[in-house]
């Protein structure tokens, strides 16, 4: 059975959830390791950090000035004390020294450290060394994760000089001074290295996810002012041309319904099959941008062949018009978004014969379509009166700005201006292939 029968509405919502299927269960009956829940322990330790980082630190430092004052106490630090004879008094200080600091550690590491560097010399000095001396590496840690490399190599030099003394004044104890402190150092310094790494690399994947998601949405906001556009010129060239067609034959029909009846009423024949052209390229062009497409037809968009219906309807609003095409059309036909391109071009030339030439008896418009190796070129031109050349006024897609827009996307040149012979002139240069 599909699926979707199975699926049980929410009493009093009105949502459909799915049943689990049987993948889903066998996932929740696993167990979470044993890493899951140490990870999201972490994960809770980290965000109270974030959230109270003094708290934290109070915290753990408390904690380490316990450990220290407890080893003194008990006279744990003899037992690898090099002289045990070192007064308490000073072996307490040296470990409060060692510990209280590290209140600051993440603040100021550095001066954190320094402040520790006499006491260390001291504690190798008088041959203590004291367990609580190993909490240095903590302040390294915070230097590995937080400041320059440069700077960990100096915390390295300075934790470094005490145990050189160290060596010189118990040469036999070397060993037991030395090594521990340097394998401490190396893996306080590596993992502070490692933490300091994987934040850095969480960063850069979070700062790349950010400007993705910013492209994704400014790629967005660019197609849909694109589409936009094409709409607004698409209705613009269907709408204008129309209307503009419909004004003519209104016109015509008004002025002849007194003296000739049969010339009004084909007038408003034509009025009536115009409008019905301009409603059913509406419906078509508005049924795609619903929201269930599936339903909308999908009839091809105008091309070449269309001229001569376009030419005949323009004919019907009273403006004579010829047709001349010079050359031999390519044996592979241009693209269909070219050919729709010269179309339209054709259709709003005429459209602003018909709006701004003036009325004249003697008004008449060419069309010439010349095919040459790789070009396509459209002439359209009236003997009416002249316009202003430019854009015309209005939003993007209009007039000539629209007409212009539509042959740059194929790389293609738009000139319209008022002709040498009087009356208007637009050349259309299109590419029949795409320049690469």
């Amino acid at each position: 059975m599909f699926r979707a029968h199975a699926l049980t509405k929410r009493r009093g919502t009105g949502t459909v959830t799915p049943p689990p299927d049987a993948t889903d269960r066998e996932t929740a009956a696993v167990p979470t390791p044993l890493t899951g829940h140490i990870q999201r322990l972490f994960q809770h330790v980290r965000a109270f950090d974030r959230r109270h980082p003094a708290v934290w630190d109070a915290t753990l430092t408390t904690f380490w000035v316990l450990f220290a004052v407890l080893d003194v106490s008990t006279g744990g630090w003899r037992t690898v004390a090099v002289d045990r004879q070192v007064p308490e008094p000073l072996v307490l200080a040296m470990s409060i020294a060692f510990s209280a600091p590290l209140l600051w550690r993440r603040t100021r590491p550095l001066p954190v450290l320094a402040l520790m560097a006499p006491f260390s010399l001291v504690n190798v000095w008088t041959g203590a060394v004291i367990q609580a001396s190993l909490l240095q590496e903590i302040v390294v840690f915070n230097i590995a994760v937080r400041l320059p490399m440069r700077t960990l190599a100096w915390s390295g030099a300075l934790l470094a000089a005490p145990l050189v003394i160290a060596s010189g004044r118990f040469p036999q104890d070397w060993g037991r001074l030395v090594l521990p402190h340097v394998w401490v150092f190396a893996i306080a310094a590596l993992a502070g290295i490692l933490v300091r790494t994987r934040k850095e690399f969480t960063e850069a994947l979070v700062d790349r996810a950010d400007r993705l998601e910013r492209e994704r949405d400014q790629q967005a906001r660019l197609a849909a002012a694109a589409e936009r556009t094409r709409i607004a010129r698409e209705m613009h060239d269907i709408i204008g041309h129309n209307l503009s067609v419909i004004t003519s034959l209104a016109d015509g029909g008004s002025y002849a319904a007194a003296r000739s009846p049969e010339r009004a009423a084909q007038a408003l024949d034509a009025i009536g099959t115009t409008s019905r052209q301009a409603l059913a390229e509406l419906r078509r062009l508005l049924g795609v941008l619903r929201d269930q497409p599936e339903g909308a037809d999908r009839t091809p968009q105008p091309t070449l062949d269309d001229i001569d219906a376009l030419l005949e309807g323009v004919r019907r609003a009273g403006l004579p018009v010829r047709l001349e095409v010079r050359g031999t059309p390519p044996a592979q036909p241009p693209s269909a978004g070219r050919q729709l391109t010269a179309y339209r071009v054709v259709q709003e030339s005429l459209t602003n014969t018909l709006k701004h030439a003036g009325a004249s008896p003697s008004l008449r418009a060419e069309v010439t379509l010349t095919y040459r190796p790789g070009t396509l070129e459209a002439l359209i031109t009236d003997n009416g009166t002249s316009r202003p050349d430019g854009p015309t006024p209005g939003p993007i897609g209009q007039g000539i700005t629209g007409m212009r827009a539509r042959a740059s996307l194929y790389d293609g040149t738009l000139e319209a201006g008022p002709s040498a012979e009087g009356g208007w002139r637009v050349r259309l240069r299109l590419p029949l292939e795409d320049s690469s």
